[in-house]
Parts: structure tokens; C-alpha cells; sequence
């Protein structure tokens, strides 16, 4: 996968909805990078600044948009608009 296709995702292991969301993009067979917070903590600003928001996940996508919290359906029709599914 190109470096301009690559879906990054800011979560943390504790994180239910990151769990969930992790869970879905393996199962569809998604590549993506995973940025762990507690193991990179200054990542969390980054997160921060990319959502306004201290929520996460944070899902970044290869058109540049994102996603706080998506939930399953969100995060499927964004990977359908994307043509990844």
C-alpha cells in the first residue's frame, strides 16, 4: 500500500470503541496503521489537532478525511465511498 492509501488509526488498547473499530477494518481485510497512544503519547496531540477533539478513535483516511468514534456503519460507507471494500 502507497504511503497516500495508508488509513491511520489513533486508539488505545483500553479503548472499547477503538477495540471494536480495530476489530472491523482486520476483518475486512483493511490495511492500516495503528497508533497506539500509551505507547506514543505525543501522537495523542497530533490525534487531537487532526479532530479538535480528545475523543478517540481517531480514523484518518487516504482522501484526508476522518472519523471520531465512527461506528461500524459509518466507517464501512466511508471504506465503500473510498472503493476499499
Amino acid at each position: 500500500m502507497t504511503a497516500d492509501k495508508i488509513i491511520r488509526m489513533y486508539g488505545a488498547d483500553w479503548c472499547r470503541d477503538c477495540i471494536r473499530t480495530k476489530k472491523q477494518l482486520d476483518g475486512l481485510g483493511i490495511s492500516y496503521e495503528y497508533i497506539n497512544l500509551v505507547e506514543t503519547p505525543d501522537a495523542a496531540e497530533e490525534a487531537k489537532k487532526i479532530s479538535g477533539r480528545t475523543n478517540i478513535p481517531v480514523v484518518v483516511y487516504p482522501d484526508g478525511a476522518h472519523q471520531v468514534e465512527p461506528s461500524n456503519a459509518e466507517v464501512e460507507a466511508k471504506l465503500s465511498e473510498l472503493q476499499l471494500l
